[in-house]
C-alpha cells in the first residue's frame, strides 16, 4: 500500500520539524502532520519526493513537500539503478574512446564501464585536486595555466560553478543522474530539492569519487593528454592521436572503434582540428553580457519578506527575463546564491567571468549572469567559427580594459546608466579575484547588447525590488555560456560526417549545465552500445 500527498506547509510550523536532511524520514511530527491533514492513518514509512518554496506571498510562506507513504522500507526505492539496460561481454577488440571529462564525459564513461567495456578517458587538463591548487594560484596571483582553469580540467566548467542540478530537460535519465552523484557522496537533498545543487566543495568530492571508481571497474583515465588528431577511412573513425596538453609531444595513436566527443564549449583548438579532419560545424547563437553582484542578504527580503533570517529559507535565488526596446531580452543565468565572481579564462590575454558558489552558498554577495543572446548578425559572418572569433575579440577588449594580470574591469550599474567611468564601490564590493579595475562597460560591450541591459535592468526592478540599486556592481565579460557551435549529428546521435564519433554534451551544442550534459552522455553511450553489440 502506498498513497502520495502534496502539502503546503506554513513557514513557521515547518520550522517546528526536525531538520530533514535524508529524502526519507521517520521524524514524528511530519507524520502527525501528515496524518491530521489526511485524516487517516498512512503507511509505515515516508520519503520525500519534491520540497519546494512558495514565496508568492511573503507575509505567507509555504514549504510544499509532495511525499510518499508506503508499507515498503523506502530505501529500495532509493537504491541505484543501472545507467545502461545492455550488458556486454568484453571483446578487447572493441575499443571506445572518451575525449572530455565533464559531466558528458564521466556519464558516458560510466556508462560504459558498467555494460562491460574498458573505455580510455582522456582529459587535457588536470585531475580535479591539482586544478584546484591551479584556479587557486590565478585568484591569488593572476597567474592562468592554459591548460587547468575554471574551463579545462577533470569535472568540467561546472565543478567550478554553483553545482546547480536543476535542468528543464524532461528526461528518465534525471533520477539515474541525481543516484548516481549521492553514490559518490553529494548531499541526499538533491534527490527532493525542487532546484537541487552540491555546490563547487561537495562537486570535487563526487568527481574524484567516481572516477576512482571507473578506474576499478576497467576503464584508463589520462590526464593532460589533449585530442590532437583522428585518422577517417571511407568515412569512418579508424584511431585518434593524443598529445602532452603543455607540449603538444609525445603523440600517442590509439585505434578505436567508436570515440565519445564530450570536449567542452572551450575547446576552440579542438574545433578547428576537427574541421579540418571532415568534421564539419556550424555556427550557433549564443549570449554574452556581464555578471551582476547584489548583497546577498537584499536579495533574500525582495525574495522572501521580513521572513528572510529563518533558517528554514536557503539563501534566494532568482530566474529572471525582460523584453526590452531594443528587441532583445535580459535574462539571468547561472544564478549563485552566496558566491563569488570567478576568472573563466582559458587563453592567455583575455578575460571571462563565470560564476561559483560552495554548498553552503554563505559569501556575502549574490552573482549571476545578465545576458543577451547574439547570432551571426552580430558576429558579421555566417561562417562555422565566427562565434568564437566574436568572443575572442570581446574577451581581448576586457583583458585590456583590466589593464592586464587577469584583473576585470567593473563598474557600479549607477555608473553604467551614465556611462560614466565607475571611481568608488558602494556598499556592494565585487567578489572577483584576482581583482577589478574600475571602468566604463559600454566601451567593452556591443552596443546592442549595452543597450539591452541599460533597459532591463530598470524593467527588472519592478520584479525584484532593489535588483537595479545603484550600488550593485557589474563585472565583465561573460562570453562562454554556452558553445558557440554544434557539431551536427544524426538521428540517432551519430556525427553525419564520420561513423564512430559520437558527439555529446555542452560543447558539441547539445546541452547546457551539468544536468543536461550528463544526460546527454549516458544517452550517447547507449548509442554507440547498442550500434556496436545489438
Amino acid at each position: 500500500m502506498e498513497t502520495d500527498i502534496s502539502l503546503p506547509i506554513p513557514l513557521r510550523t515547518y520550522e517546528g520539524f526536525r531538520k530533514i536532511s535524508s529524502p526519507y524520514t521517520d521524524d514524528r511530527d511530519v507524520r502527525s502532520y501528515f496524518e491530521k491533514k489526511a485524516r487517516k492513518r498512512l503507511p509505515k514509512y515516508c520519503y520525500f519526493l519534491k520540497k519546494s518554496i512558495d514565496a508568492r506571498h511573503k507575509d505567507d510562506i509555504r514549504v510544499v513537500i509532495n511525499a510518499r507513504f508506503t508499507d515498503q522500507d523506502p530505501k529500495s526505492f532509493l537504491e541505484e539503478a543501472s545507467l545502461v539496460d545492455l550488458k556486454i561481454k568484453v571483446e578487447e577488440k572493441k575499443r571506445v574512446v572518451v575525449s572530455g571529462s565533464g559531466p558528458a564525459g564521466l556519464f558516458a564513461a560510466a556508462a560504459l564501464v558498467e555494460a562491460g567495456l574498458r573505455p580510455i578517458l582522456i582529459e587535457r587538463g588536470r585531475d580535479v585536486d591539482t586544478r584546484s591548487s591551479d584556479v587557486q594560484r590565478l585568484k591569488e596571483q593572476g597567474i592562468l595555466d592554459t591548460c587547468s582553469n575554471i574551463q579545462f580540467g577533470e569535472g568540467g566548467a561546472g565543478t567550478f560553478s554553483d553545482g546547480k542540478l536543476f535542468s528543464g530537460v524532461s528526461d528518465g535519465r534525471r533520477d539515474l543522474v541525481l543516484r548516481t552523484f549521492v553514490k559518490y557522496g553529494a548531499p541526499k537533498t538533491i534527490l527532493y530539492d525542487a532546484h537541487p545543487h552540491i555546490g563547487t566543495d561537495y562537486l570535487r568530492v563526487v568527481i574524484r569519487n567516481m572516477r576512482q571508481d571507473l578506474i576499478k571497474r576497467g576503464a584508463q583515465v589520462l590526464f593532460e593528454r589533449k585530442l590532437s588528431d583522428i585518422s577517417v577511412e571511407n568515412g569512418s573513425l579508424t584511431s585518434i592521436t593524443h598529445v602532452s596538453s603543455y607540449s603538444d609531444q609525445d603523440p600517442v595513436t590509439i585505434p578505436c572503434d567508436a570515440l565519445v566527443l564530450a570536449i567542452g564549449h572551450s575547446a576552440r583548438d579542438t574545433f578547428y582540428m576537427l574541421d579540418a579532419r571532415g568534421v564539419k560545424m556550424e555556427q550557433k547563437p549564443f549570449a554574452v553580457g556581464v555578471r551582476i553582484e547584489h548583497l546577498q542578504r537584499e536579495i533574500d527580503r525582495a525574495q522572501f519578506g521580513e521572513c528572510f533570517e529563518s533558517e528554514i529559507l536557503h539563501p534566494a535565488n532568482y530566474k529572471v527575463v525582460t523584453p526590452t526596446a531594443t528587441g532583445r531580452k535580459l535574462y539571468s543565468f547561472c544564478m549563485c546564491p552566496g558566491g563569488e565572481v570567478v576568472c573563466g579564462s582559458s587563453e592567455e590575454n583575455g578575460v571571462v567571468t563565470n560564476g561559483m558558489s560552495e554548498y553552503a552558498r554563505d559569501k556575502e554577495n549574490a552573482n549571476s549572469a545578465m545576458l543577451v543572446g547574439v547570432d551571426g548578425a552580430d558576429f558579421g559572418s555566417d561562417a562555422w567559427d565566427a562565434g568564437i572569433v566574436f568572443q575572442r575579440e570581446l574577451e581581448d577588449k576586457a583583458f585590456r580594459a583590466g589593464t592586464g594580470g587577469y584583473l576585470a574591469p567593473a563598474q557600479r550599474v549607477g555608473d553604467f546608466h551614465e556611462h560614466k567611468k565607475t571611481t568608488e564601490w558602494g556598499k556592494v564590493k565585487p567578489s572577483y579575484r584576482p581583482g577589478v579595475t574600475m571602468s566604463n562597460l559600454w566601451d567593452i560591450l556591443p552596443s546592442a547588447v549595452a543597450e539591452t541591459l541599460d533597459e532591463g535592468l530598470t524593467l527588472l526592478d519592478r520584479r525584484i525590488k532593489g535588483f537595479n540599486d545603484s550600488d550593485a556592481v557589474i563585472t565583465g565579460i561573460e562570453t562562454r555560456s554556452s558553445s558557440p557551435v554544434r557539431i551536427r549529428r544524426d538521428e540517432n546521435g551519430e556525427s553525419i560526417y564520420v561513423s564512430g564519433i559520437y558527439p555529446a554534451g555542452e560543447g558539441a551544442g547539445y546541452a547546457g549545465g551539468i544536468m543536461s550534459s550528463a544526460i546527454d552522455g549516458i544517452r550517447q553511450a547507449e548509442v554507440l552500445l547498442h550500434k556496436l553489440f545489438s
